[in-house]
């Protein structure tokens, strides 16, 4: 899956985050990489029984979330 931007997002900016979110196609792999990069998922959002949306603040200012079921 492609990252959407939300707002004003380069398109280098953009290009580093499709890179990094490459591979989160599981929440292992989501948690691995964004331990391994140092950060921290800072919220679990419930939506309903089946799916989670994990929230990813990065330092400049942008947020990852990931829906997940």
């Amino acid at each position: 899956m492609t990252p959407q931007a939300h707002g004003r997002v380069s398109e280098a900016r953009l290009a580093e985050l499709a890179a990094f979110t490459a591979d989160h196609q599981t929440t292992a792999r989501l948690t691995r990489d964004v331990f391994a990069a140092g950060l921290d998922i800072a919220d679990i959002v419930a939506m309903d029984e089946y799916s989670l949306e994990l929230v990813v603040p990065l330092p400049d200012g942008l947020t990852l979330v990931y829906g997940t079921t």
